[in-house]
């Protein structure tokens, strides 16, 4: 197999930029320290096959995490899992791209967990991970964890498509807590999945239908803990990907800046190609919200 062109950073436990297009998408990778931390403990890869064979049949990758475990432990993790994440998608045999996904993840957590057992100081160790294949025009997700995606389309709004691990976003989901509630809440960074904490992981995995005009975010919860959906939109829609990326990252700082804080931001800006969805993921649907309006008020 030909080794895919990867871009990965932070290298240096602060800050990273990276910028890249083709004819159908653009994508800009953005992580920041924030002001309160010494150390940047998030992730972030891009990943294309140079190979065309390959990249038709596997597609392109991107992907964010964020690590925990203290002193060198957490940037260790994130960047494990996503440089585990690459190696093991590509290299593997091919099958269906959720499987895969979960075939990845799955080594991943292996990995830093192993690792965690045997070196005292990467002891407890783990990691988020969002990350997301764009194949045609289909994007499939892998979630564990809080970090997040969100879509931007026109008429449809903003949308989350991941679902957070976490105890308050699941008090949210039965009702218990308020959406409001939960982002003031004292433990809403205390998580219930994440990749390397425990011999085995539980993934989720998405596919949503991309068009053109889509922004794709994917993040560490160091920004949407933060930046309300309405100012993470605002910055979506921005013309230019960088400015929205840099908008982004403004936002959360000027929120405090408490955390690490990393965008990968990719825009589809030309109708892709058609592909055929591939079993395996819960389908998410983007509802357009001025088709939904005429229902209503047809019916009322």
């Amino acid at each position: 197999m030909l080794t895919p062109r990867t871009e990965y950073g932070p290298v240096n436990g602060l800050n990273y930029a990276f910028a890249w297009e083709n004819d159908t998408l653009e994508a800009y990778l953005l992580s920041d320290v924030g002001k309160k931390r010494r150390n940047n403990e998030d992730s972030c890869i891009f990943c294309a096959p140079a190979n065309e064979a390959l990249a038709a049949e596997r597609g392109l990758l991107f992907a964010v995490a964020d690590g925990m475990g203290g002193a060198s432990a957490g940037e260790y993790a994130s960047r494990l899992a996503l440089c585990t994440l690459v190696e093991t998608y590509y290299g593997g045999a091919a099958k269906p791209v959720p499987s895969a996904l979960r075939e990845a993840i799955e080594k991943a957590n292996e990995r830093i967990f192993d690792e965690a057992e045997v070196n005292p100081v990467y002891s407890g160790m783990g990691t988020t991970v969002s990350a997301m294949i764009i194949l045609g025009d289909w994007a499939y997700v892998v979630q564990v964890g809080d970090s997040r995606m969100y879509l931007l389309r026109e008429r449809a709004g903003m949308q989350q498509i991941t679902r957070d691990h976490s105890l308050v976003a699941e008090q949210v989901r039965s009702g218990i807590i308020s959406e409001e509630e939960a982002r003031n809440h004292s433990l809403k960074n205390l998580i219930t999945r994440a990749v390397g904490i425990k011999e085995n992981v539980k993934a989720d995995l998405f596919a949503v239908k991309i068009k053109r005009g889509d922004t794709i975010l994917l993040c560490s919860d160091g920004l949407c803990n933060g930046v309300s959906d309405g100012h993470i939109a605002k910055a979506l829609a921005i013309d230019e990907l960088s400015a929205s990326a840099h908008q982004l990252i403004e936002e959360a700082l000027i929120a405090g800046g408490t955390d690490n804080i990393t965008t990968v931001l990719v825009r589809v800006v030309e109708i892709p190609p058609k592909s055929e969805y591939q079993e395996g993921a819960e389908e998410i649907t983007v509802a357009n919200r001025g088709f939904l309006s005429r229902v209503f008020r047809l019916f009322s």
